[in-house]
């Protein structure tokens, strides 16, 4: 059977065809094989943590210099990773190991150009806590110290409480971490930290700043200047130097200390615990002397509407010195009960941080501020007073509608 030139010539074609198909297969599936890899090795290199070591890879520190390892006995730094999420509260409790972790050291210091590098030491008992995510985050913990000796802390495993008064956070390339040794003390296990000081904003930019340290005591600076004026004036015309004007001045007098207690108070707030307890003490003493006052107002006006004889401008040492013996006496028992109970038996946090107390006005804990406890002590008696002044202000006003008119005084009574 003979096969023609024509046939030999198309299977030729045809055969042509299917290898350039063929190459043209094989060719797109090595560039998506290509692609792959190179997506597969961008991925490593982003999840893989970038480290900084202060020192080489071999060296430590020792007094505030690279040494090597093998020098001081040591074995090098190996960097210890946190196993809590960085949104935990508890971070640093437990650590992951460094085999674990994908990571890569970059030895060095960190350049913080315009900001200032800063050490920070962490070890068994000190007030801060360094703490590396898997990420290459470095965060900074402040820390709260538990009341007691240290042989009780390193007896209960224990050299921190959870609580942290604040924490900073330190991306890659703003921190190095290194092993650090004493030469007095070598059997301490340390870190150091050389870090780039975090930026500080304006503090004008802060809503809270503004409002709580200009706004409020400008506003306070405002109210003083107008008790102080109503305080003169009532002390210095012979016409208002009754004994009525004699509380209205006193009752000044305590308002105008509490608005100074406050102002104190805001600027005294991270000084010290004895500075702010007693601002907080004079600020909740002069507010409850301001309502006994009212008070003993209340009484008098009742009780001269109450009274046949009636008298404008009574002038009487004796009484004031009788009310001024009501006020002040109930005014420190009171305030003297609310110290009491704040120090010795508010016992909310088990004896352990006593002096920390949440106070009413803001969400965190403020050092020496008086508790919910002592503030109920001095409250409870300013809320007695508004109900027996409520109860006097309603008495007097039906004794007013039922009074005659004869006599020019009860006249101006009734129609002032």
């Amino acid at each position: 059977m003979r096969i023609s030139s024509r046939s030999l010539n198309g299977g030729r074609v045809l055969l042509r065809l299917a290898f350039a198909v063929l190459a043209v297969h094989l060719r797109a599936c090595a560039a998506g094989l290509q692609q792959n890899a190179a997506a597969v090795a961008e991925n490593a290199a982003a999840t893989t943590a970038v480290v900084h070591k202060c020192c080489g890879r071999d060296e430590i520190v020792v007094v505030n210099r690279c040494r090597s390892a093998n020098e001081t006995g040591t074995a090098p730094w190996t960097p210890e990773f946190s196993a809590s999420h960085e949104d935990e509260p508890a971070a640093g409790q437990n650590t992951l190991p460094a085999a674990s972790v994908s990571y890569k050291l970059a030895t060095g210091f960190p350049n913080c150009k315009t900001r200032q590098q800063w050490l920070v030491y962490h070890y068994r008992g000190s007030g801060d806590r360094l703490v590396l995510y898997p990420s290459g985050k470095l965060r900074h913990y402040v820390l709260k110290h538990q009341h007691g000796s240290s042989e009780e802390q390193q007896q209960q495993h224990q050299d921190f409480i959870v609580e942290h008064e604040r924490s900073f956070d330190y991306e890659q390339g703003f921190y190095c971490l290194d092993k650090v040794i004493d030469i007095d003390r070598p059997d301490i296990n340390a870190q150091v930290a050389v870090i780039c000081t975090p930026q500080i904003p304006s503090p004008w930019t802060d809503s809270d700043f503004v409002m709580r340290r200009i706004v409020n005591p400008i506003f306070h600076a405002i109210a003083i200047a107008c008790l102080l004026l109503v305080a003169i004036v009532h002390f210095v015309l012979p016409q208002l130097r009754d004994l009525i004007g004699n509380m209205v001045t006193t009752l000044a007098g305590c308002m105008i200390v509490a608005r100074i207690a406050n102002i104190v108070r805001i600027f005294v707030e991270y000084n010290g615990p004895v500075s702010y307890l007693t601002a907080d003490a004079f600020l909740y003493t002069s507010t409850l002397g301001s309502f006994f006052w009212l008070n003993a107002m209340g009484y008098y006006i009742w009780r001269t509407f109450k009274s046949r004889n009636v008298f404008l401008r009574i002038t009487d040492g004796r009484k004031y010195c009788y009310y001024s013996l009501y006020v002040w006496g109930c005014t420190l028992t009171m305030g003297g009960m609310a110290l009491f109970a704040h120090l010795i038996l508010d016992s909310r946090h088990n004896n352990v941080n006593r002096n920390y107390s949440s106070h009413p006005s803001t969400t965190t804990s403020i050092e020496g501020a008086i508790g919910w406890l002592g503030i109920a002590v001095i409250f409870v008696p300013v809320i007695c007073t508004i109900l027996v002044n409520l109860f006097f202000y309603v008495s007097t006003k039906t004794v007013i509608k039922r009074m005659s008119t004869y006599g020019q005084i009860h006249h101006k009574m009734k129609y002032r």
